[in-house]
């Protein structure tokens, strides 16, 4: 269990933290990040982020899997600031953080950030489908996702 917390990353005053290694195949000819890494890091965030969500993570999907068989999470949109670069062997963490929950979807705020040094950040938008449409977040998934929306508004762990 302690790997795979390691491996997921952890989940801190209703923030997620994932740190990111950054290898040969993550950059460009020059050395720096190509930018299409940046989008591979943050979904790594995101879907430990819904890993990570409640207490017991299995029987929260199981339960959301009662309620919307073959539910998904799809990216809708996503706006992205580039600041600065990453380089080869650079360690990164992806923050996110829930920044608006709505019926079917949450936006949420992303931040890959070496340091105290801020590098990309992103907000974007997911919503979620069952069926091929979109349906309203089931209850127990919304209750986990608002509870660390709250947490992260208050700077306090969940």
């Amino acid at each position: 269990m302690a790997m795979t917390s390691a491996l997921d990353g952890e989940i801190r005053g209703g923030r997620h933290h994932q740190p990111v290694r950054v290898y040969y195949e993550d950059t460009d000819f020059s050395g720096v990040v190509y930018h299409a890494s940046y989008l591979r890091f943050m979904e790594r965030g995101r879907s430990n982020y819904l890993r990570l969500l409640g207490a017991d993570q299995r029987a929260l999907f199981e339960e959301v899997a009662k309620e919307a068989p073959g539910f998904a999470f799809v990216v809708r949109s996503m706006q992205i600031d580039f600041r600065k670069p990453a380089r080869m062997d650079d360690v990164l963490e992806i923050v996110s953080t829930t920044a608006e929950l709505k019926g079917a979807s949450v936006v949420l705020h992303q931040q890959v950030v070496r340091g105290d040094e801020l590098l990309v950040e992103a907000k974007v938008q997911v919503a979620f489908v069952s069926g091929g449409r979109a349906r309203p977040i089931p209850k127990p998934l919304r209750i986990a996702m608002q509870a660390d929306q709250d947490a992260a508004a208050a700077g306090t762990a969940p």
